[in-house]
């Protein structure tokens, strides 16, 4: 059974239905080819875009034909701004534009070091009023916390408030959601899974492996870490 998300961070959520867990399984078994695997991660990455809009929805009613409905009307591309943590936030970043073509879009680039699994900082270009606009910060793995932490503490300097930042990702591991209801508990969660934990390198189990070499092709197919006979 999945841990209880909200014990890890009361401003985590985690989209639960059918099709998410489908595809999940699909891109958590080691022997998904690499074109499986892109077609489930862009299914699943098009679910968590519009469940993360609908986040940021406000009230409203809804005149029909035939009568009205209370509904939730999307927000405005305007007002938003997609931030992806490169190089696999563009997954998911691409995934919010093309549900919403007129956001802002902006970029992070913060790499893991693989020794000591801290994060370090390398790059950023956003927009000079990022610091009026509603942030979606897009990652797909929460794993310490380390690179999603540094990426809210660069936006909080450009002026962007933590209750403006909703951070989409697929898998979290409960040590990340704690650091950040520790440092950053305005800062709402939206989540496809909370794994057990993390391994003694770090990674989340039972994770998926890398979600970027995996969707990106880069490596661990020819290795065989994932796939089926090289692909």
């Amino acid at each position: 059974m999945a841990p209880e998300i909200k014990s890890f961070n009361p401003n985590s959520e985690i989209i639960a239905s059918p099709a998410v867990t489908m595809l999940l399984t699909q891109i958590r078994s080691k022997t998904t080819t690499q074109k499986d695997y892109v077609a489930a991660a862009d299914r699943l990455m098009a679910i968590l875009a519009e469940e993360g809009l609908a986040r940021l929805a406000t009230p409203t009613t809804c005149v029909t034909p035939c009568g009205t409905c209370e509904g939730l009307q999307a927000p405005e591309g305007e007002t938003l701004c997609a931030v992806d943590i490169i190089r696999s936030g563009g997954i998911l970043l691409e995934a919010v534009r093309r549900v919403c073509p007129h956001l802002k879009t902006a970029k992070v680039l913060i790499q893991r070091d693989e020794e000591t699994a801290e994060p370090k900082f390398f790059y950023q270009k956003l927009p000079a009023n990022i610091g009026s606009l509603t942030v979606i910060l897009c990652d797909p793995m929460l794993a310490t916390g380390g690179s999603a932490l540094m990426a809210i503490d660069l936006l909080k300097e450009a002026g962007v408030k933590e209750e403006s930042i909703l951070f989409l990702n697929v898998v979290s591991a409960p040590e990340g959601l704690k650091v950040l209801a520790e440092k950053t508990p305005k800062v709402r969660i939206l989540t496809a899974a909370c794994d057990e934990g993390l391994n003694e390198r770090k990674f989340i189990v039972p994770g998926l492996g890398d979600f970027g070499d995996r969707y990106y092709g880069s490596s661990g197919y020819a290795e065989g870490l994932w796939g089926t006979e090289g692909k």
